[in-house]
């Protein structure tokens, strides 16, 4: 059960982290974009990380399967990403639409990349 919710919470990490990409470098070129519910969403999209990451944790840990060759690195750098990406935001103040939808465009290519090597066991 928890393989399958592994494998299905990764096209949510997906997509959440495309859409919260697209909004945001959206809503650098277009004022009325800048909305608090912009920043809600890209919270939500993070926050996906950290569950789907728990889900492959539980399973190597406690169910015993083994991850494919580079697909937990993967899901670490995602984590990583997201402490990067905030740790940046101070100093990327002008630019803080353009850090975050390349940062979350650039989460959503490490859900992608990890899917791509789970599958070619």
């Amino acid at each position: 059960m928890l393989t399958e919710l592994h494998n299905s919470w990764a096209w949510f990490v997906i997509f959440s982290n495309a859409i919260a990409g697209l909004w945001a470098l959206a809503a650098h070129w277009l004022t009325p974009l800048r909305t608090r519910a912009l920043w809600w969403f890209i919270v939500a999209a993070e926050l996906t990380i950290f569950v789907q990451v728990g889900f492959g944790v539980g399973m190597v840990a406690g169910q015993g399967i083994a991850a494919p060759k580079f697909h937990m690195f993967y899901g670490f750098v995602a984590i990583i990403a997201v402490g990067l990406i905030y740790s940046y935001r101070q100093q990327m103040e002008k630019h803080k639409y353009l850090l975050y939808g390349l940062g979350s465009l650039f989460i959503m290519g490490l859900g992608i990349r990890a899917m791509l090597v789970a599958t070619r066991v």
